[in-house]
């Protein structure tokens, strides 16, 4: 079976359109939140421009030793970051976990000085030492230890976890302080000399430092060095270390040391590992210690919304502010509960999920791999320590959250001592995002249901028009196909109205039509009747005659005389020329019918033919009136023209023959002695022919079938006259072709004054 694609599903199919809205719309807001990123990538170099400009050329603000370092050794250059609470001193090591990923290794090949002598004293123990990172390493040494640094406050912390495989204390009756394990730290004074200071304890716990002498290689403690303190603990591995003193006590060049002791017997030193050598002041290495008075002047920048890092030339962070967490970019207002309890159910439960199978949620939590660094690296910080701003996008490490970073110079006499760092994450966007697709979805999804609705009670309601006209229309049709009613009139003023208007405008000329051939056989056989009983009666006429004649001939007595006989001939000759006659006239009023009948067929076939030419319209309407007021010498005619010239394109014959048909229509419809008006005027880019003639008015519903073939309205005593010419009602007819031939209308109507009609043909000008 075909399938029916009905108006309903078609309309239905045209419905799915509507979905390329949510496409369309999807993409404006994605494009519209590339505007914003834009926007918050320009805000964010503003804004480190804005700190940047706090910073530039203030060289108070950078360490003098670290930040003009012009390359940083791993593992000497110490990083110090801020402890968020100051470290509790008991050897546990359990407070320094938040920062331990800055923890650095530290084993045979960090030897910073090998005793090579184990016998001598003093003198020898000065003996060269080997630059850390090149020196062999001893498949025999024990020692290794992990180290870092921190600053609280005004203080610096240092922690050790040392691993040895024999821990010996110091003697507690003995002087020495290097016999046994100690650790040795060594540190430029603000002055600039350099100091010594060791700790060496005899038991687990409180501990001390002792300041060396000022020769590099002397061991001699010269008096306690009570700001630094902390706490020596032993432990399964080994033991730890968690030491304390004043940042005032450095300029910022800093080295640390363990010397492993192992025999106990001789107490002899093996090597020392450590940061570097804390004999030589320049070998020491500089700790990196967060600025202050940087994080003072970032203080304020903890509520901008952004995470703010302050680094040296070196990468280095010397001040931070702000939480990467909390940085969306846009604060963004709650969604307010709608006041609909149904339409808020509806957009929590059904909606808003729905939603969310295309949308992403920003997270409410990622991973932050910069939380605790002391270092930061990208192609965004390289190019801003080239002298150039820059920012940089990238991803999280679980891939939850965009973030979007910022670097500008800070320069310092023309040169670049530093950089600005401004992070934030794209969640506010896309929290704005969500939120704008949200209420664009609510209204798509708005449009969808109700246009898909409307197009389909559209469709339902043209359906139902349609078949109702279709039924309207079948039911005015019997079987046989004959009108047998009227179709309802439509009253819309759409197509579909129109359509049933013209509908039953066809239906009702077709019907009228279907009248005109019900009638014509009557009007034939009304037209035809008399002259065939004129031919019939005259042939019965001269068939008696010939039978009396017959008659009388056998009959005719013989004393009858040649006179009487003569007399008889000639009466009886006159009679049948009295018949033929008669039979003659009927047989030319046939004639004359079925010439008529034939005339507008030749008439078309004639146009067909006819060549066009241009004429002047009122030369032709004159020469006919001057002919009719000789050959209808009983009627009047009055001609006025509006101008000389009304010039067409056609045939002036064709023009003739129909003026004559209009003015014998109107002579047979007038009185004797009437006036038939005839007038020729321009309107409009159009020529008017009017023919006003007095008489009889037109029937109502007749104005536009008396152009139709076969249609009068004549009386029937008119009609009847035998004598008379026939009238078919052909004549306007004739006049509607040639007029249609010449694209012009014809039209009837009654006088103004209900005395008579007016015939007006309306010709285009040229």
């Amino acid at each position: 079976m075909r399938l029916r694609f009905s108006i309903r599903l078609q309309l239905l199919v045209l419905s799915l359109f509507f979905f390329a809205i949510p496409y369309l719309g999807y993409n404006y807001v994605w494009e519209l939140e590339q505007y914003l990123r834009t926007g918050q990538e320009q805000t964010m170099i503003g804004t480190a421009r804005a700190v940047a400009t706090a910073l530039h050329e203030r060289p108070a603000l950078f360490d003098s030793e670290s930040a003009y370092l012009k390359d940083v050794r791993p593992g000497t250059d110490l990083y110090a970051p801020p402890i968020p609470y100051p470290i509790q001193l008991d050897g546990e090591l359990n407070d320094w976990q938040q920062v331990d990923d800055l923890l650095t290794h530290y084993g045979a090949s960090e030897i910073v000085e090998r005793f090579t002598n184990l016998h001598t004293n003093d003198e020898n123990k000065g003996a060269a030492s080997e630059n850390r990172g090149t020196a062999s390493v001893d498949k025999a040494i024990s020692l290794s230890f992990e180290h870092m640094v921190g600053r609280y406050d005004q203080f610096l912390y240092a922690m050790f976890n040392v691993t040895d495989d024999a821990l010996l204390w110091r003697q507690a009756n003995s002087l020495s302080v290097e016999r046994g394990d100690h650790l040795l730290i060594g540190m430029q004074t603000p002055a600039g000399n350099l100091a010594r200071y060791v700790v060496a304890p005899y038991e687990s716990g409180w501990v001390n430092a002792f300041k060396l002498a000022e020769s590099g290689s002397a061991y001699r403690a010269v008096e306690n060095a009570l700001s630094i303190q902390g706490r020596w603990q032993e432990t399964a591995t080994g033991y730890n270390i968690e030491l304390r003193f004043p940042l005032s006590m450095t300029s910022g060049a800093l080295a640390f040391a363990i010397v492993d002791v192992d025999d106990p017997v001789t107490r002899q030193k093996r090597y020392a590992i450590g940061t570097a050598n804390t004999n030589n002041i320049d070998e020491l290495g500089t700790v990196v210690t967060p600025s202050p008075e940087i994080e003072r002047i970032l203080a304020g920048l903890k509520y901008a919304d952004s995470r703010v890092w302050v680094i040296d030339n070196h990468k280095r962070v010397l001040a931070r502010a702000g939480d990467i967490q909390t940085a969306s970019g846009l604060n963004t207002a709650k969604r307010e509960a709608s006041e609909n309890p149904v339409w808020q159910w509806v957009e929590t439960h059904w909606l808003l999920p729905l939603y969310y199978h295309i949308l992403t949620k920003p997270p409410a939590d990622f991973v932050d791999e910069l939380e605790d660094a002391y270092a930061l690296a990208g192609r965004d910080i390289g190019l801003a320590l080239n002298g150039q701003p820059d920012s940089l996008w990238r991803l999280t490490p679980d891939n939850k959250a965009v973030v979007v970073s910022a670097a500008y110079p800070i320069f310092i006499e023309g040169a670049v001592m530093g950089a600005v760092v401004v992070e934030q994450t794209t969640n506010g966007i896309r929290t704005l995002r969500n939120r704008a697709l949200e209420q664009l979805f609510h209204v798509i999804l708005a449009v969808m249901l109700l246009g898909t609705l409307g197009l389909l009670l559209f469709a339902s309601r043209i359906s139902n028009r349609i078949r109702r006209l279709r039924d309207n229309t079948e039911a005015i049709i019997d079987a046989n196909g004959k009108i047998v009613g009227k179709l309802p009139v439509a009253k819309e003023g759409d197509e579909i109205g129109d359509l049933s208007r013209a509908f039953s405008d066809v239906l009702t000329r077709l019907q009228q039509y279907n009248s005109y051939l019900e009638n014509m056989a009557s009007r034939l056989s009304h037209e035809l009747r008399t002259p065939i009983a004129v031919v019939k009666s005259s042939l019965d006429a001269l068939s008696q005659v010939s039978a009396q004649d017959s008659t009388q001939a056998k009959t005719q007595q013989p004393n009858t005389s040649q006179e009487d006989q003569a007399n008889a001939v000639v009466q009886s000759s006159t009679q049948q020329d009295v018949f033929v006659q008669r039979a003659q006239s009927g047989i030319s009023r046939l004639s004359s019918i079925l010439n008529a009948m034939s005339e507008a067929t030749r008439l078309e076939q004639a146009i067909a033919q006819e060549d066009v030419t241009t004429f002047n319209l009122i030369d032709v309407i004159k020469g006919c009136v001057g002919g009719y007021q000789h050959a209808y010498t009983d009627r009047q005619f009055a001609l006025s023209c509006a101008s000389d010239a009304a010039v067409l394109e056609g045939a002036p014959d064709l023009i003739a023959q129909m003026f004559d048909k209009i003015i014998s229509n109107a002579v047979d419809f007038s009185q004797p002695d009437d006036i038939i008006d005839v007038a020729v005027y321009t309107k409009d880019k159009r020529i008017i022919l009017t023919v006003n003639n007095p008489g009889p008015l037109l029937p109502e519903g007749m104005k536009k079938q008396l152009v139709q073939s076969m249609v009068s309205v004549r009386p029937d005593s008119e009609a009847a006259q035998s004598a008379g010419s026939p009238h078919l009602g052909l004549g306007l007819y004739i006049a509607d072709i040639i007029v249609a031939f010449h694209q012009g209308t014809l039209a009837l109507a009654n006088r103004d004054d209900k005395r008579g009609v007016i015939v007006s043909v309306n010709f285009p000008k040229i």
